[in-house]
């Protein structure tokens, strides 16, 4: 079937935020979200949503036209599903797992699409408990948007880095910062995307994959940087759930200039030279196993460089585009991460002082709810 790109004539946003759901007293995980949904006033009914598991909430934005409209909007959302969690005996925890409530106790979420994905990935989908930032950001076509995908390549790493906030799991310290980011490589269509020439050839392939049966919808493409037609955005899905709305803000910056520099090379035939999907995937690997400690090889000089020094550079190269779209400061948020350490080195750093995960658990909330002060 024909998909439409419905092009954005600016750089609009888009934030989806996937939060955990736990019960107050035990801070374990908890299947909960219906009680929440109940309540959802009807004017947020498809801006407060479930997920596959039901000790997840999506909370979503509006189509926001700067980074400046993004926290307001998320934080009356958020104050909201606050004070219901609090009635209900529940908190809402920040972070890309949860440290250490077991994926099977967790319960599916009732729906003919859920059903099906469970059906299909099995196991791949029972364990599938990790919590993502995806961030949407509009563009103007859909040759355009294939080829964002593709030039992004070389930046997903960063951004992964940035966020990573997923070193445990079932209760085990995993060594890595971000393990939510191997639970999703286990998805048949996830992980870093395929090359692609343009919008057309996407849709050929996403057609044959459907008519094949090995896809019910295009939706499912779960690459780390997609397409997304109806919303006529780049959708960046790399991230993990970040540790608070200081360092989601910085990141949602880092993302919409990204995309604006990008576009606009593109917009001058500028020639970039493609980053080998080989590199881009060892790259994210020392992203998941080191986060802001990794080494990252330069598709262009293909030297080792220190994520730190890679950021600094991204910042550099993305303020002018911050500044044109009004978000200068969150971009220079960044500098909390590159000074203080991602989500998941504050993790560790909270187990190693306690060793308790209960206590890192309450760390997360304390840290996320700076945002409803």
């Amino acid at each position: 079937m024909p998909y439409s790109f419905n092009g954005n004539q600016t750089h609009s946003l888009g934030v989806e935020i996937e939060l955990q759901i736990v019960d107050a007293e035990s801070l374990a995980l908890s299947n909960a979200v219906q009680q929440i949904l109940d309540r959802v006033p009807k004017k947020w009914s498809d801006k407060i949503k479930p997920e596959l598991m039901q000790s997840y909430c999506e909370f979503n934005t509006d189509v926001c036209s700067a980074v400046k409209d993004v926290e307001p909007d998320l934080v009356e959302k958020l104050q909201w599903g606050r004070s219901v969690a609090q009635e209900l005996g529940l908190k809402f925890v920040w972070g890309g797992t949860h440290p250490f409530s077991p994926w099977y106790e967790q319960e599916y979420t009732p729906g003919d699409r859920y059903e099906w994905l469970t059906h299909v990935m099995q196991d791949i989908s029972r364990r599938l408990v990790a919590f993502g930032l995806h961030i949407h950001v509009g563009v103007d076509s859909g040759d355009k948007a294939i080829q964002l995908c593709d030039r992004l390549l070389r930046h997903l790493p960063t951004l992964l880095a940035l966020s990573a906030n997923s070193p445990m799991w079932n209760g085990r310290e995993t060594g890595l910062a971000s393990y939510r980011s191997k639970l999703m490589e286990a998805l048949p269509t996830a992980g870093l995307p395929q090359h692609m020439r343009n919008w057309s050839e996407y849709v050929w392939l996403v057609d044959h994959m459907i008519a094949s049966g090995f896809l019910r919808s295009i939706r499912e493409i779960w690459w780390d940087a997609r397409p997304h037609h109806e919303f006529g955005t780049v959708e960046v899905r790399i991230m993990d759930m970040p540790l608070n709305m200081r360092h989601l803000l910085s990141l949602v910056a880092l993302t919409q200039s990204l995309v604006a520099a990008i576009s606009e090379q593109i917009d001058r035939g500028a020639y970039l030279y493609d980053c080998h999907p080989m590199i881009a995937k060892q790259n994210k690997w020392h992203a998941v196993r080191f986060g802001m400690d990794a080494t990252f090889v330069d598709p262009d000089t293909m030297q080792g460089v220190p994520a730190r020094q890679i950021v600094e550079r991204l910042m550099t190269l993305c303020q002018p585009f911050a500044e044109k779209l009004g978000c200068a400061q969150e971009l220079q948020g960044l500098t909390d991460i590159l000074e203080h350490g991602n989500g998941a080195q504050r993790q560790r750093e909270v187990y190693q002082r306690t060793g308790d995960m209960r206590e890192v658990v309450k760390y997360l909330i304390e840290q996320s709810e700076l945002a409803m002060v």
